[in-house]
């Protein structure tokens, strides 16, 4: 068994689904491949939060993209930590920015976008999107892929 994973809380144990919305839950390890810039990409095609207001579900496909630096979100930890929003209120952009920031305190990548395809209710769906980088490279390539997904051209 490799060393470097003992330090992991969720993965290979029976752990008890969380009912609310904990960034505890997150475990990250080390990135065994920083030499190279490359994506990693989640996507939750079920996830849930509820309208703060009238407790009903939001439905959405969730996906965070990433180019990791020095640690990587575990992800049986990420599904758990997800599966805490199912109970917990806020609105569609609140959601998207804390996960933003949850994961970018706890991996500090190099280039991270969040994106939220939620589910039309009353006829309207909102959509989400939030992107960062670090160092020039990532800052550019963030500015690039806002621009791009919101249509804004130079």
């Amino acid at each position: 068994m490799r060393n470097d994973l003992e330090t992991l809380k969720t993965l290979g144990k029976t752990i008890k689904v969380p009912m609310q919305y904990d960034p505890a839950v997150l475990d990250s390890f080390e990135n065994k491949h920083q030499e190279h810039d490359y994506w990693v990409t989640f996507t939750a095609p079920e996830f849930t939060t509820l309208c703060p207001k009238t407790g009903q579900p939001d439905f959405a496909t969730l996906t965070i993209r990433y180019v990791p630096g020095e640690r990587m979100v575990e992800s049986k930890s990420l599904k758990l930590y997800l599966f805490g929003f199912r109970n917990n209120g806020d609105f569609h952009e609140d959601v998207i920015n804390i996960i933003y920031n949850d994961l970018d305190k706890l991996l500090k990548p190099k280039y991270m976008e969040v994106f939220g395809k939620f589910a039309a209710r009353g006829g309207i769906s909102i959509d989400p999107f939030v992107n960062g980088g670090r160092g020039a490279k990532f800052k550019a390539l963030a500015a690039q892929r806002f621009a791009a997904f919101s249509g804004v051209r130079d």
